[in-house]
């Protein structure tokens, strides 16, 4: 595709997911961040929804975007769940919220996470749960519609071998989708702070540990790294043209109107907070 085609392609693929990005939707999801340690439930079960939501709305836009408008789209959602039957892979899924949720969907849903602790934090047992690393996917070759991952890329060493594996075992024309939260924006601490981080990694664990009497979860240089959104793009960048088409890139939490955040060099290191990058497989 030529960079002309870019914007409307953009457009097209998020058509269907516009009405729900709202800002009563970014606050609802805002307010659910202070559940993460105390709630869990309540915190990745809002989240777990509003993922379905936004993988069917996205998946949905991508098979449309070859038509005309944003209407035809919505219309093409409509004659069908988009996500029913789909096999769906979900990198990092965690305790078992999400494929609860995928379930309810009609997804034939498979994760992939390494952490059994995690695996089992929730009580939840899922019999496609596979463990293994987001490094080297336990998966044959185009063996998925959509491949997911939310707020993982952040938590590896090498984030972008984890992308490549994920195009790896998406089939042909199907989607990958790749959701993580930028260092520089204000949640790219995790739990150690909103302002910690901008001091020093380090500086922010060593902090928490101190006010908490305990470690944070998520340990600056061991489990959390700094990723940004400029690396994102130039992956993005990387691949295009050759294994997959970058079709969409765009900021998750934030209302429709603030999506253009993503452009501006600098801003949106610090304003995007959470970088979406939706590619169509080759």
């Amino acid at each position: 595709m030529s960079p002309n085609n870019r914007p409307a392609r953009q457009r097209q693929t998020l058509s269907v997911f516009r009405r729900r990005a709202t800002l009563r939707r970014s606050f609802g999801l805002l307010s659910d961040f202070k559940y993460e340690q105390t709630r869990p439930d309540i915190f990745y079960g809002h989240l777990a929804e509003d993922t379905v939501g936004l993988i069917r709305d996205i998946y949905a836009g991508v098979r449309g975007a070859g038509q005309d408008s944003g209407q035809e789209a919505r219309q093409t959602e409509d004659q069908s769940e988009p996500l029913r039957g789909t096999k769906i892979l979900d990198v990092g899924g965690g305790p078992g919220y999400f494929g609860v949720a995928f379930d309810k969907a009609g997804a034939d849903y498979y994760t992939c996470e390494p952490d059994v602790g995690e695996m089992a934090a929730a009580g939840i047992k899922l019999q496609t749960s596979v463990r293994g690393s987001g490094l080297d996917l336990p998966f044959l070759s185009d063996a998925f519609d959509i491949t997911y991952s939310s707020n993982v890329a952040e938590h590896v060493p090498d984030p972008w071998r984890m992308a490549d594996e994920m195009l790896r075992v998406t089939k042909p024309g199907g989607v990958m989708i790749y959701s993580y939260t930028v260092w520089l924006g204000p949640f790219g601490g995790h739990e150690t702070g909103l302002w910690q981080h901008y001091v020093g990694g380090e500086f922010a664990a060593r902090r928490y540990e101190k006010k908490k009497g305990k470690p944070p979860k998520n340990r600056w240089g061991e489990s959390l790294f700094n990723v940004s959104a400029a690396a994102g793009l130039e992956y993005a960048r990387k691949v295009h043209g050759e294994s997959a088409e970058l079709v969409a890139a765009f900021p998750r939490y934030h209302p429709w109107w603030a999506w253009w955040m993503v452009r501006v060099p600098r801003l949106r290191e610090f304003a995007v907070s959470n970088l979406v990058l939706v590619f169509q497989k080759r």
